[in-house]
């Protein structure tokens, strides 16, 4: 008790304190900052539209902001400053006449010299939507640059041998506009080849034409405090990096190849009697996946494509249903879990947490046309564990496998619904029910308890679990949403048929204190099974799930989030002391 005490008052003022002072700042910041937009990765109000809560992963992932190299904005910038050049109310783009061409009058000689060469060899080619904006004075650089066209359609006419098209007297007003706009004209000639040979330049260097970077590295500082699991547990200093190579061949498909890498693990809960608890309860999103030693592997290969008006995800390695599936939790879950909920309790409801590996999914809509539900989706997916190995009940078709159906649809701007079912099956040799594509035999588990998650070692089961959830945003400071899942295991033996039980529910003010800030508080009871077979004495205690975490957005590419979160009854036992994991997560995207 006394190391407990002890631990407590080392870790907790500087969580505390990290939470105070940030606040704190935040609270000062808040006029200053009462104008700034709003961080790309800032998740998007419920109030904008219903139709966020279907989004996949590909959609959402849209509002990371990806730091552009700066030789490419330094050409941007040129390209742009070219643009504006002696710029009036009206864009420059090509014109249909010099009539749009304020230092050359409509009356002056050159413009109409000019205007009787566009017309007599249609040197100036229209805007883009072929409108014409009326009579107006022209910059000089407006005007030189219409010139240049026009000397350069008069050679294209006399290197294609049509020389007897252009009459000497044509010539002669064009070499006199070409000496009275020669200054004009080398300094846009000059520009343009500037800027040619940057982008030459950067596409000879660039990594890809198609593909773009984009990162999140996790620094996070935790503990674990409470009875023999805070003895047993040290404060630890962990990691994870993702890196997604996004590359799209078409500008709307997206192909996911993900690097990662990470050494967090997850702390163990140890009993009154000294012993392991046998349970997934606390872990956190940055854990999962995890090698424990920083060694670098492809744990998501993914595609997204549209076809006509329907969705299709298509996984060759590391898929999971909410990768393409709406999850109806805004501000817990941010699907790479560096901004979201500390847990992966907290950041989505256990029922996506079936089964995961290779497969595809379809997302299709529905409802558009005046229906009271829109708009609405039906969603269905399929995903086996042990696509890729071809022995006897494995593969694609014949090993574990999880199979995803979800209703989605939201009832005007700020409610959205869902009802999910899925249907897994589960090979003999063990596993668990919430291994996120651990597959056959795996020791993988992320939420729940043991009673929840263990199968037969003996024998097959197959598993059907019914979910609903829900998102509704009140106010755009006000977001809450929740879920309930039920899970059916029907074991091929005798004693393998059990149940399981989860729901929460999460209360987030987003913006506050900030643009980009958000708090969180979520509770509800990690997935847990009464009464099982093998599993007396266990205690038929519910695990109680509490979390408050608190996101504090340092700039566009760079948050701090501390967060509590405390578990009741681990091992659904209430003989076992309560545990108290605290957190400090730093998250930079870039």
């Amino acid at each position: 008790m006394s190391h407990l005490l002890w631990k407590t008052l080392v870790l907790s003022p500087v969580v505390l304190g990290v939470t105070v002072l940030v606040s704190a700042r935040a609270m000062a910041a808040e006029v200053a900052s009462s104008s700034e937009a709003k961080s790309a990765q800032t998740e998007a109000p419920i109030a904008s539209s219903a139709s966020r809560f279907i989004q996949t992963e590909q959609l959402k992932d849209n509002r990371q902001l990806v730091a552009q190299n700066t030789d490419e904005n330094k050409v941007l910038e040129e390209v742009n400053r070219y643009s504006s050049e002696g710029k009036n109310q009206n864009s420059l783009s090509q014109v249909t006449s010099v009539s749009q061409f304020s230092d050359v009058q409509p009356t002056d000689w050159a413009f109409q010299a000019l205007q009787s060469l566009v017309e007599r060899y249609g040197c100036i080619a229209g805007y883009p939507n072929a409108t014409y904006r009326g009579n107006r004075a022209l910059t000089r650089y407006e005007f030189a640059a219409g010139l240049n066209a026009c000397l350069d359609r008069v050679n294209e006419l006399i290197a294609t041998a049509t020389a007897d098209l252009v009459t000497k007297q044509d010539l002669a007003t064009l070499q006199r506009l070409q000496e009275e706009f020669s200054a004009e004209i080398a300094t846009l000639r000059g520009r343009v080849d500037a800027v040619e040979a940057r982008t030459a330049e950067l596409e000879a260097n660039q990594f890809s034409t198609t593909t773009k970077l984009v990162g999140e590295a996790i620094f996070a500082v935790t503990d674990v405090f409470g009875g023999n699991t805070g003895d047993a547990n040290n404060t630890v200093f962990q990691n994870r990096v993702r890196l997604d190579l996004q590359t799209s061949f078409t500008g709307k498909d997206v192909l996911h190849t993900r690097l990662a890498a990470g050494n967090a693990l997850a702390f163990s809960q140890i009993d009154n009697a000294g012993l392991p608890i046998d349970t997934a309860e606390g872990t956190q999103t940055f854990q999962v996946g995890s090698t424990g030693n920083n060694g670098v592997i492809i744990d998501w290969l993914a595609y997204y494509v549209p076809i006509g008006p329907a969705q299709v995800y298509l996984a060759a390695t590391g898929g999971i249903h909410s990768d393409y599936v709406a999850t109806n939790n805004p501000y817990f879950e941010d699907f790479d879990g560096g901004n979201g909920a500390l847990s992966t309790f907290a950041s989505e409801s256990p029922i996506y947490r079936i089964g995961g590996g290779a497969g595809a999914a379809l997302t299709l809509p529905f409802g558009s046309g005046g229906s009271f539900f829109k708009p609405s989706s039906l969603t269905v997916g399929y995903l086996a564990s042990n696509a890729n190995n071809p022995g006897v009940n494995q593969g694609l078709l014949e090993g574990n496998y999880a199979a995803l159906g979800q209703l989605n649809f939201s009832v005007g701007d700020r409610l959205a619904l869902a009802a999910t079912y899925v249907h897994g099956y589960h090979g003999a040799g063990g596993g668990n029910l919430f291994d996120l594509g651990g597959g056959l035999a795996s020791t993988n588990r992320v939420v729940g308890t043991s009673q929840a998650n263990t199968l037969s070692t003996l024998n097959a089961a197959s598993s059907n679990s019914y979910g609903v959830s829900a998102a509704f945003r009140p106010s755009d400071k006000l977001s809450i949403s929740g879920f309930v899942s039920y899970h059916d295991v029907t074991g091929f033996g005798v004693g393998d048929d059990y149940e399981a039980w989860s729901y929460g529910v999460g209360v987030a003010l987003p913006d506050f204190g900030k643009q980009g800030n958000v708090l969180g508080i979520f509770a509800g009871a990690e997935p847990y099974s009464f009464n099982r077979p093998g599993f007396a004495g266990t205690g038929n205690d519910i695990p109680y799930h509490f979390e408050g975490f608190y996101k504090y957005r340092v700039s566009d590419n760079i948050s701090i989030t501390p967060g509590v979160i405390w578990l009741t009854s681990p091992g659904q036992n209430s003989d076992n002391d309560d545990a108290i994991i605290g957190t400090l997560r730093t998250t930079f995207t870039f």
